[in-house]
């Protein structure tokens, strides 16, 4: 089965079901602790990072349990119990890694949408699956029956592989994680709409070319941003112009004025921000 074929296969209407109350559930529990809440959302999409926290915390689990199969291959081939115990610890430190990866992922899949919403949850219950088959393997083989925990723990290790294939579809192929903001930045200032056209306190999309930005005047200045949202896209000039920011009308990331800087997440990536000046009744900007 192709790529193609296999999210077609997953990627099915009857799976908003789930996703969509789950996503709204995750969404409403930050917003009900308030201005904290709002704080460890920002933490845990990685706006302090600069990019997504998620796929940094992924590769403790995945790291610790490919050591802990090659450690049960070298166990089983020296017959060394050392060997062994460094599995189970293996085993145990990829446990407590994928708590972290699965509350950093279900923070950033609550705020997808459509196929890519429907692949992310697939691939968190894949990998649910996998994490509880890990759990069940490190209580067995405490219990004396390695032979058991190592099958468990064989499985697991497939479920978790398949799981991570679906994260790079979501991250090749959806392209969440990577920024959506990409435009071209002129080398030289280039007319981009009339300043009659910017009054104060509002923003207007304006576009040059492939130079496709949001335009805002607050207190008599202008400032410009790539228009599309670094996070998934979304039209900054459908959004709210706030004092000295903007929020995207999708998911809700605000991003500075003055140089684009996250305020808030989703979105962990800074939006391009363009120089801008005005000169005989027209605006003008340049890549910064």
């Amino acid at each position: 089965m192709g790529t193609n074929s296999l999210t077609q296969w997953i990627d099915q209407p009857g799976l908003d079901a789930l996703a969509e109350p789950l996503s709204d559930a995750v969404k409403n529990s930050y917003a009900a602790a308030g201005p904290a809440g709002q704080a460890a959302k920002n933490a845990l999409h990685g706006v302090w990072l600069g990019h997504p926290l998620h796929p940094v915390l992924t590769d403790v689990p995945v790291g610790a349990w490919t050591t802990a199969i090659a450690l049960d291959a070298a166990a089983a081939a020296s017959g060394d119990s050392g060997y062994a115990r460094a599995a189970d610890l293996a085993i145990a430190v990829g446990l407590t890694g994928a708590v972290g990866a699965a509350v950093t992922g279900l923070t950033d899949w609550s705020e997808t949408s459509g196929k890519s919403r429907r692949i992310g949850l697939v691939h968190g219950l894949m990998n649910v699956a996998a994490t509880t088959l890990f759990a069940a393997s490190y209580v067995l083989r405490k219990r004396g029956s390695r032979a058991q925990g190592q099958a468990c723990s064989a499985t697991g290790y497939a479920v978790s592989m398949a799981a991570a294939y679906l994260g790079g579809t979501l991250v090749y192929d959806e392209r969440i994680g990577v920024t959506h903001a990409a435009i071209e930045m002129p080398e030289d200032f280039v007319a981009i709409a009339d300043s009659s056209a910017l009054a104060d306190n509002t923003m207007i999309r304006a576009k040059s070319g492939d130079t496709d930005v949001v335009l805002a005047r607050q207190h008599g200045r202008a400032c410009a941003l790539a228009h599309p949202c670094t996070h998934l896209g979304g039209p900054l000039s459908e959004g709210t112009l706030k004092e000295g920011s903007v929020v995207c009308p999708w998911h809700g990331s605000e991003f500075a004025l003055d140089d684009g800087r996250v305020l808030n997440g989703p979105a962990t990536e800074n939006q391009t921000c363009l120089l801008v000046r005005e000169r005989d009744g027209t605006i003008e900007v340049k890549g910064d």
